[in-house]
């Protein structure tokens, strides 16, 4: 019986391999053999998770060729592989890869930070704040108060409590959309209403238009489901979505669905105006696309004189085209499992009848305390708190990072929890790497693209702020001084314990 239970090509991994190394040098950087430069790439690519612990190798041959070296050059690396305990080997059955005895397993999405690293490290890999007290707290009480009459019933209500559905409706009905609760089903967070529009409208090997970068979740998500992404690159900084290039790519390959981050980005934290918005939704139903926009981060807004644009469902006041994906996750937070799908009824209703088979409904309780917090006003004074909060982590991070790698190129965003900087010409994979040695967890810029894009770049939330957005800060210039001279395969200092 094989050890390995996928595969990878020679093109695939080459394509992979060849995109770490499509950076501008480092200055001063030690120039490694050959050999060397493709072991570490395969060992950085197992690490990130984009090629999967025990998946089949091609053979020695078929890379050599892919990637133009000689057959020597890659058994070396293979070898090497073995000796670090990142591949296994038998005649007969290949090599694949592998983690050596003591390492984590990598991890495919930006997984919280395990209870027994706080303190050792500082987290900047979820963009998810503390919850803002004292609402929880009450919410869960309001919420406690109200629930009796629903202890009653069966507690299932797949399309959500009709109370919350109606102040859902309500609330889009304030922004100049009109909404019936039938338009509305309320969903365990947005990766549940994500995953439920996925399975209706797009089965395995349909095509799904995303941003690119994208949030990376959101991409694993489709990619478990076997849909084909097509990614759309967005410009640089601030500047958003191109969209000549998107009516191009949606003609083109017409695609099923796209999904889009309209309001403060994520990762580049963008935010498209309102031009974009109504020519994004003209492209989407001259092409026969869904857009699915995910409004996550709309409530956002740091920069209080910023006006907001409109929501992107205004566009389609016939409600053909624009799936609208709302969440408490990131506007209150992470633990409050409640997100939402705004549709046209018939969309609703057969998200509804998909949902018998998969979880029947969102825990009633977390429904009730949104509402409390939405018919109370707790709603609007605890996204204050959030606003306030992240807008304190964002500018003490970029005075920070701006101090200790004067050389990271971004633009700072009027909103969201994410800054997308350029490393300084720097791998991202191995600053994420080198990082977690020297104590400051951080994603690499590959986990946000298709196929190994953005290897120069990481993702920096405003989660940390004062003292330990400046420690922060510190641990990254000392990951960048190991990378870029080349030390970044010795043993670093142990990461220091670090109290806020």
């Amino acid at each position: 019986m094989a050890e390995w239970t996928s595969a990878v090509g020679a093109a695939q991994l080459a394509r992979l391999i060849t995109s770490q190394q499509e950076r501008p040098g480092v200055p001063g950087a030690r120039k490694l053999p050959a050999y060397r430069t493709l072991a570490d790439g395969i060992r950085l690519l197992v690490l990130e998770g984009r090629v999967p612990v025990a998946a089949r190798l091609p053979a020695e041959r078929e890379l050599a060729i892919s990637l133009s070296l000689s057959r020597t050059t890659v058994a070396a690396a293979y070898e090497a592989l073995r000796g670090e305990g990142f591949l296994e080997s038998r005649r007969g059955a290949g090599s694949w890869t592998s983690v050596p005895a003591g390492n984590p397993l990598p991890a495919r999405g930006l997984e919280p930070l395990p209870p027994e690293s706080i303190g050792s490290m500082i987290d900047l890999g979820c963009a998810a704040l503390p919850a803002p007290e004292p609402w929880l707290t009450k919410a869960v009480q309001g919420a406690l108060e109200e629930l009796p009459p629903y202890a009653h019933t069966h507690g299932d209500y797949p399309a959500g409590l009709p109370a919350l559905r109606r102040m859902l409706a309500d609330r889009y009905t304030e922004r100049g959309i009109p909404t019936m609760p039938e338009q509305i089903m309320v969903t365990t967070g947005a990766m549940g209403a994500i995953d439920a529009i996925c399975s209706l409208f797009a089965g395995r090997g349909e095509r799904i238009a995303v941003e690119s970068p994208s949030y990376a979740n959101i991409l694993q998500l489709m990619r478990a489901a076997g849909v084909r992404l097509v990614p759309v690159a967005m410009a640089d900084g601030l500047a958003g979505w191109d969209m000549t290039v998107w009516r191009q790519v949606l003609r083109d390959a017409a695609p099923r669905l796209a999904y889009v981050v309209a309001d403060f980005h994520n990762p580049t934290g963008a935010l498209a105006s309102d031009e974009q918005r109504r020519a994004m939704v003209e492209a989407a139903r001259s092409a026969g696309t869904v857009l699915v926009v995910d409004e996550t981060m709309a409530e956002l807004q740091l920069d209080p004189a910023l006006e907001m644009p409109r929501p992107v469902c205004s566009f389609d006041p016939a409600g053909s085209s624009v799936i609208t994906v709302g969440s408490a996750s990131k506007a209150f937070w992470a633990g409050m499992r409640i997100g939402w799908v705004r549709a046209a009824p018939d969309v609703i209703r057969s998200l509804v009848a998909a949902r018998a088979y998969a979880d029947l409904g969102t825990p009633v309780l977390e429904q009730l305390a949104v509402n409390w917090l939405m018919r109370t006003g707790g709603w609007a004074q605890a996204v204050q708190i959030r606003r306030d909060q992240a807008r304190d982590n964002r500018d003490a991070l970029v005075a920070a990072v701006r101090r200790e790698l004067p050389d990271w190129e971004f633009e700072v965003p009027r909103g969201g929890l994410t800054l997308w900087a350029r490393a300084g010409g720097l791998s991202g994979s191995r600053l994420a790497e080198v990082g977690e040695r020297v104590g400051v967890r951080v994603p690499s810029g590959p986990r946000f693209g298709v196929d190994g894009a953005f290897e120069g770049y990481v993702r920096l939330p405003f989660t940390v702020g004062g003292p330990v957005a400046e420690e922060a800060a510190v641990r990254l210039a000392a990951a960048a001084r190991l990378v870029g001279t080349g030390a970044a395969g010795s043993s670093a200092e142990p990461p220091r314990t670090f109290v806020a």
